[in-house]
C-alpha cells in the first residue's frame, strides 16, 4: 500500500503499466495489486483534474447542505454532473471531471470533521464550514483551510485535550517536553511491565474505539514469557460518521499519543508498534511521521530508549480509504498489504494470531492517550474519575442540529445527554425541538427525543438501583446508553430535529453501509446494499406496503450472521429507524404490491407507475421471491 500511494501521488492516479510495475518489484502476481486497488476507493485507475475536491456526503455533512455543496461546486468548476436531480435522496455518482482536466469532483464517505460540516478536501488540505453559498471560493482558491481548538466548557474535564485551547501551544516536541512531557515514559521504564499493566488495570479504563471492552484486560492476554514478537497496533482509522476526536489529538497533540503509545510498548514488551492512520488524514499522517522523528532524535524511541536497553521502533501506515479497516482484524490484514476482509474469530484473536500471526494488540487513539495519564496519577486515582465501571474521563463529538457542534471532554457518567446538547452544545436551532439522537456514532441505534428509559444504575457503595429516566437525562456512560437500547460507542453524538425526516436519515446510512462492506459475507454485502436500495425506492415515490417489513427482515438476517460487526453496524440503524418511526415509513410505503426481487425496477420506472401494480418476471425455478415481498419476508 505505501508503495501505490507513492505511485499515485507521482502520476495522479494507477495504471494497468503501474500495477505491472509495482508486481515486478513486489515479487507479485498483478492480479494481487489489482485486488487492492479495486478495493481501496482512494486509488483511482483514472487520472483526476489538475484540482480534485473530494466531498464528504455521510450524514452530519449532508445535513448541513453538503449535496447542495455538491451541485455549487459543479456550476462553479463548469461541470455537468449526471443524475445530480437524485443528490437530495443520498445517490451519489462516481467521479465526475470537466472536460478541459482543470477540475474534478466527487463525493467520498466521512471525512471525520462532522463538528466543522459541510467539509470537503481540496488535494491533500481540508477545508471546514464550507456552506454551499463558498462553492466558488473553493473552485477559486480563496477560501483557506483549517479550523481552530474549542475552548473548553465548564463542564468539562480535561485530560486528553488539556493543552489544546493554549495559546502559547504548539506540536513540537520541545514544546510538548516544557509542559511536563515525555515524563511518563522516564517513570513508566522505571516500573516492572506487570506494575503498568495492574495500574492500567485498576484504572477501569475502557476502549474508546466502540466496543468498551477493559485495555488492561486485553493486554493481560499477551503471556509474560511470550516467545514470538509481539506487536502494538494504534487504530487510527477513525471513520465511523459523527466521530471526530482522534483527528484532533493527532492534528494538535502527537507526542501524547506516541507517549502513551511508547509506555504501551514498554508494558507489552513490543518491539515494534505501527500507527494505521485514515488515508483520508495525510497532513495527519505527515505530522505523526515528523513527530517520531523529534522523539527518535531525543532517544524516546529507537535503540536503547532512555539508557534502558530497550528498543522500539514506530512506523506511520496510511489506509486508502476503507471504513472496514477500523475493525481490528481487517486492519491487520490491511497492514500486511491485503483486503481487509476481517478474520473469523475464533482463532484469529489478534492478542494470540495478530499480525504476522504473532500476538498482537490493538487499541485507540484516545486509548493509547489515557495510558500516559493513569502513569500520571495512579490506577486508583484514575479510577475515581467518571463513575463505577466506566471510569476516567472520554471525548464526545457532537454534531447535527445544534448551535455549537464540536467535541467535548467530560467524566464519564458526569454529565447528561441533554446537558451535552444544550448547555455544551448550545442546544438546538431556535424554533427546532429535538427529534433523535443517535448516541455514539452512525452503527448506534437511534433514540427517540420522547421516549423513556428504565436502566439500572450502579452506585458507589455497590448496589443497584433502578430509575426511569428521560432521553435528556441519561448520564453519558457506556452502560447506561447500552440500558436504553443503544450505545456510546465511538462517542459521536449526532442531533436531529424535528425538520428531518428520518426515511431521507436512514437512505444516508444506508449508502454508506452499502459502500463500505468490504463484500465477504453474503448476508452483508447483499443486505446493505438491498435495504439501500429499499430505501432509494421509498424516496422516489416506489415504496411498496410491505416495504418496511421487508426492511426489518433484510436487517434481522444480516445481525449476527457476519463474520465481524458491520453485520450489526449497518443492521441497527435500519432495525431501529425502523421501529422508532414507524408512522413515517409506512407513509412512504403505499403501493400495494412490490416489484420483485430480482429483476430490479429502476426508480424512473417506480415513480411512472400509475396504478401501483407493477408486473412481475417469473425466475428460473421460481424461489418464491414475489410471494416473499408480498408477505415482507425474505
Amino acid at each position: 500500500m505505501p508503495l501505490l500511494h507513492l505511485w499515485q501521488e507521482h502520476f495522479g492516479y494507477i495504471s494497468d503499466e503501474g500495477i505491472l510495475w509495482i508486481a515486478e518489484k513486489l515479487e507479485l502476481e498483478p492480479i494481487n495489486i489489482l485486488e487492492l486497488v479495486t478495493f481501496y476507493p482512494m486509488y483511482r485507475q483514472k487520472p483526476a483534474g489538475k484540482k480534485h475536491i473530494r466531498v464528504c456526503r455521510t450524514l452530519s455533512c449532508a445535513m448541513a447542505g453538503s449535496y447542495q455543496l455538491m451541485e455549487n461546486l459543479a456550476s462553479a468548476a463548469g461541470i455537468e454532473q449526471p443524475g445530480h436531480e437524485h443528490h437530495d435522496t443520498g445517490m451519489h455518482n462516481p467521479e465526475v471531471k470537466q472536460e478541459a482536466g482543470e477540475y474534478s469532483l466527487e463525493f467520498v464517505e466521512c471525512l471525520a470533521s462532522c463538528g466543522t460540516a459541510p467539509v470537503c478536501l481540496v488535494e491533500d488540505e481540508l477545508h471546514e464550514n464550507v456552506r454551499p453559498e463558498l462553492a466558488r471560493d473553493i473552485v477559486s482558491g480563496e477560501h483557506r483551510p483549517g479550523g481552530f481548538p474549542s475552548q473548553p466548557h465548564p463542564s468539562e474535564r480535561r485530560l486528553i485535550f488539556k493543552d489544546l485551547a493554549r495559546e502559547d501551544w504548539s506540536i513540537d516536541i520541545d514544546r510538548y517536553i516544557k509542559g511536563g512531557g515525555y515524563e511518563q515514559l522516564r517513570k513508566a521504564v522505571t516500573m516492572s511491565r506487570t506494575e503498568i499493566v495492574n495500574e492500567v488495570k485498576t484504572s477501569g479504563l475502557r476502549g474508546r474505539g466502540g466496543a468498551g471492552f477493559p485495555c488492561g484486560v486485553k493486554w493481560s492476554f499477551i503471556k509474560p514469557d511470550e516467545k514470538k514478537p509481539i506487536y502494538l497496533i494504534c487504530n487510527a482509522d477513525e471513520s465511523e460518521p459523527g466521530t471526530f476526536k482522534d483527528r484532533y489529538i493527532i492534528h494538535q497533540d502527537p507526542h501524547q499519543l506516541l507517549e502513551g503509545m511508547l509506555i504501551s510498548c514498554f508494558a507489552l514488551n513490543a518491539r515494534t508498534a505501527y500507527i494505521y492512520i485514515r488515508g483520508e488524514f495525510p497532513i495527519g499522517a505527515k505530522i505523526l511521521e515528523a513527530a517520531v522523528e523529534e522523539a527518535r532524535a531525543k532517544n524516546f524511541l529507537g535503540k536503547d530508549i532512555l539508557g534502558t536497553g530497550f528498543d522500539c521502533e514506530v512506523y506511520v501506515h496510511r489506509g486508502a480509504g476503507a471504513y472496514i479497516c477500523g475493525e481490528e482484524t481487517g486492519l491487520i490484514e490491511s497492514l500486511e498489504g491485503k483486503r481487509a476482509y476481517p478474520r473469523i474469530k475464533p482463532p484469529y484473536f489478534p492478542a494470540v494470531l495478530g499480525l504476522y500471526m504473532c500476538p498482537t494488540i490493538v487499541n485507540n487513539v484516545e486509548t493509547l492517550c489515557h495510558v500516559k495519564h493513569i502513569i500520571e496519577m495512579g490506577g486508583a486515582e484514575y479510577s475515581k474519575l467518571g463513575t463505577p465501571n466506566n471510569t476516567g474521563t472520554r471525548l464526545v463529538c457532537v454534531s447535527g442540529d445544534v448551535l455549537r457542534p464540536g467535541y467535548f471532554e467530560i467524566e464519564v457518567g458526569s454529565v447528561t445527554l441533554g446537558q451535552i446538547i444544550n448547555e455544551m452544545a448550545g442546544g438546538l436551532r431556535y424554533g427546532r425541538n429535538l427529534k433523535a439522537v443517535i448516541p455514539g456514532g452512525s452503527s448506534a441505534k437511534v433514540l427517540r427525543a420522547d421516549e423513556t428509559f428504565k436502566v439500572k444504575q450502579k452506585q458507589p457503595d455497590g448496589t443497584t438501583i433502578e430509575r426511569e429516566l428521560s432521553l435528556w437525562d441519561l448520564p453519558y456512560d457506556f452502560d447506561t446508553i447500552a440500558a436504553a437500547g443503544s450505545m456510546a460507542g465511538s462517542g459521536g453524538v449526532i442531533v436531529m430535529d424535528d425538520s428531518r425526516d428520518m426515511v431521507w436519515t436512514l437512505n444516508n446510512l444506508n449508502e454508506f453501509y452499502a459502500h463500505e462492506s468490504c463484500g465477504q459475507c453474503t448476508p452483508c454485502r447483499e443486505g446493505s446494499l438491498w435495504m439501500k436500495k429499499i430505501t432509494d425506492r421509498m424516496l422516489l415515490g416506489g415504496g411498496a406496503i410491505e416495504d418496511p417489513k421487508t426492511l426489518v427482515n433484510v436487517a434481522d438476517n444480516i445481525a449476527g450472521r457476519t463474520i465481524c460487526a458491520f453485520g450489526e453496524a449497518c443492521a441497527w440503524p435500519t432495525q431501529s429507524f425502523v421501529g422508532k418511526f414507524p408512522e413515517e415509513f409506512d407513509a412512504r410505503a403505499t403501493k400495494p404490491i412490490p416489484p420483485p426481487m430480482p429483476p430490479e425496477y429502476t426508480p424512473e420506472e417506480l415513480i411512472k407507475d400509475e396504478d401501483g401494480i407493477m408486473d412481475t418476471v417469473s425466475l428460473a425455478h421460481d424461489p418464491g421471491w414475489e410471494r416473499a415481498g408480498a408477505r415482507g419476508t425474505v
